[in-house]
């Protein structure tokens, strides 16, 4: 997978992406009717994540845009998306195995991301590779605050992960 560090200048295409990829596969959990994607807000944090020391944002470019982002620190995956035309063909799989990869290679031993408990999906994806959800539990920051279910995963350290 041909991955490239985010810059700046791609704040509007990652907001974009999320947008797209949550309108379809979370319209369950965020009806828009009721909760509309919050543009502003997700915007301003794409900046941040952006200039957040030790954080990395990868993505990659399509011809209509960015169709897939993974952001991730020393020891957790903050954020993944694919967009819903691309969805299927194993792109998340591999966005999240150039994450892991990038953990262990700085000697994390157990990462851990948190992920929507509505969101069936992502948490089949996760635990088809070998995360494993914690008991542990926090609201969403987004209106109407859903559960959020922390995973973690053991690494090998500086080893190549699949």
């Amino acid at each position: 997978m041909q991955l490239r560090k985010a810059t700046a200048e791609d704040v509007v295409a990652l907001r974009d992406l999320e947008r797209a990829a949550n309108l379809v596969g979370l319209a369950h959990v965020f009806p828009p009717e009721r909760h509309p994607f919050p543009d502003d807000a997700v915007l301003s944090r794409w900046v941040l994540v952006l200039e957040e020391p030790g954080v990395s944002v990868l993505v990659r470019d399509a011809d209509t845009g960015l169709d897939v982002l993974v952001a991730y620190d020393d020891r957790s995956l903050r954020h993944l998306a694919v967009h819903p035309d691309h969805w299927g063909r194993g792109l998340a799989s591999d966005a999240v195995g150039v994450a892991v990869q990038a953990m262990a290679g700085r000697g994390t031993t157990e990462a851990e991301l948190w992920c929507l408990a509505e969101n069936r999906r992502a948490r089949r994806l996760y635990e088809h590779l070998g995360w494993t959800a914690t008991a542990d539990q926090r609201p969403a920051p987004w209106l109407p605050h859903p559960v959020e279910l922390r995973y973690v995963r053991t690494l090998a350290p500086g080893s190549a992960v699949t």
